[in-house]
């Protein structure tokens, strides 16, 4: 990697203004009903809080949308870190001013503080310069490790690095590796599989892969578009009827390239999304009218799992179903099952995937969850991120290490 990263850094008695990415799901009452991305962070402030830096994290919550909302203040993430950490998270209800740098000024190295949420701020989204230079102003060193949110050129995740050394935490570092390994050096057979509604949302991550992959799963609601690109009658089922097209050159490029590019055999239709709806399997190719297809059906289902089971590097993103109602979740509890037995590199994306492993309690049995959704498209994509880009390079004479 060349760009600086903890390992690179005196750290002792620094002021070091860590970016993590603590915009966690919460339930109708505002608990934290899924942690992990607090977890995700721990790594990172625990070793700079080890070397004896004054750590000083801030994140993003919600959409406040430039203003102050009480829902969206990060109070209960301090709670749940307190808690994960085992030491007291100190938290100010700003970001910038006075508040905070009297909190920091009277912090011991070791000792952790939570910033208020960045996005109470327009300038935030604005990447605006006055407010970069104002966060800047609290530290020594900055340390991105919010990959989840480096895709954005905001304020605190890019526009800092300008005024300060920055560098990548633990998980951005990890994030950048392993999904770096998996498009420039996979082990073969390398397979993707692509899931999820919108072809739209893919299209970058097609583009770039079809010149990587040995196969190309497709599954969810893009695949209709896929089928119906074939001229098969798909129903109601979602269709991006501007990308039909370039569903068809896909197919020709992925024959011209010899990539096993897999669409569904059969499918599971529906009239509508509900537990309580009739539901039949049928082909792919022979949707009935008023039905829409909801997920894979188990002919499909074993196609991809033959795949996937005898591939030595596999991505997945996107789930195959609609997995949160329990009538069209077999498919995408089937590639999870299927991903669990490969002997190779597992990567799962952020957002929905990360969420249906998660719910089908298939965390543990794969290599890597992306903590981003954006930010992980994008990177499979082969954009550059600008979360990455702002970090300070690293001396040419330790860029080898």
């Amino acid at each position: 990697m060349d760009k600086l990263t903890l390992r690179d850094l005196e750290l002792a008695g620094k002021r070091v203004l860590v970016r993590v990415d603590f915009n966690v799901p919460t339930g109708e009452n505002g608990e934290i009903t899924d942690d992990r991305r607090i977890r995700e962070a721990l790594p990172t402030i625990q070793e700079l809080a080890r070397r004896g830096a004054k750590v000083i994290a801030c994140s993003h919550f919600g959409r406040p949308k430039g203003k102050v909302v009480e829902e969206y203040r990060l109070d209960r993430v301090a709670r749940r870190l307190s808690e994960l950490l085992g030491q007291a998270v100190m938290k100010v209800n700003d970001c910038v001013g006075e508040e905070p740098k009297r909190a920091i000024a009277a912090m011991k190295p070791g000792e952790v503080l939570l910033l208020e949420n960045v996005r109470f701020y327009p300038e935030e989204e604005q990447n605006d310069p006055h407010f970069a230079r104002e966060l800047a102003s609290l530290a020594d060193v900055y340390v991105n490790d919010a990959f989840g949110a480096a895709h954005r050129a905001h304020a605190s995740t890019a526009g800092v690095a300008a005024y300060l050394p920055a560098a990548a935490g633990l998980l951005l570092e990890r994030e950048l590796r392993i999904l770096g390994e998996a498009l420039e050096n996979p082990a073969r057979p390398f397979v993707t599989l692509l899931g999820g509604k919108k072809v739209e949302d893919k299209i970058g991550v097609i583009d770039n892969l079809l010149g990587k992959v040995d196969a190309l799963l497709v599954g969810g609601g893009m695949a209709f578009t896929f089928l119906k690109a074939q001229g098969y009658d798909v129903g109601k089922s979602l269709v991006d009827e501007a990308r039909l097209d370039y569903a068809r050159r896909c197919l020709e490029e992925a024959g011209r390239r010899r990539v096993r590019l897999l669409l569904p055999v059969d499918v599971v239709v529906a009239r509508e999304i509900s537990d309580d709806a009739p539901a039949q399997v049928v082909a792919a190719n022979a949707i009935p009218e008023g039905w829409m297809g909801l997920d894979i059906g188990p002919r499909t289902a074993e196609n991809f799992a033959a795949e996937i089971c005898g591939a030595r590097t596999v991505i997945w993103n996107g789930p195959v179903g609609v997995f949160e109602v329990e009538a069209f979740s077999a498919g995408t509890l089937a590639m999870c099952q299927a991903l669990s037995q490969v002997e190779g590199t597992t990567i799962v994306g952020g957002g929905d995937t990360a969420a249906a492993v998660e719910h089908f309690g298939f965390a543990d049995k794969v290599t890597h969850i992306s903590t981003g959704g954006g930010a992980s498209l994008e990177f499979l994509e082969g954009k550059e991120l600008p979360g990455v880009a702002a970090l300070s390079p690293r001396p040419a004479a330790q860029s080898g290490r």
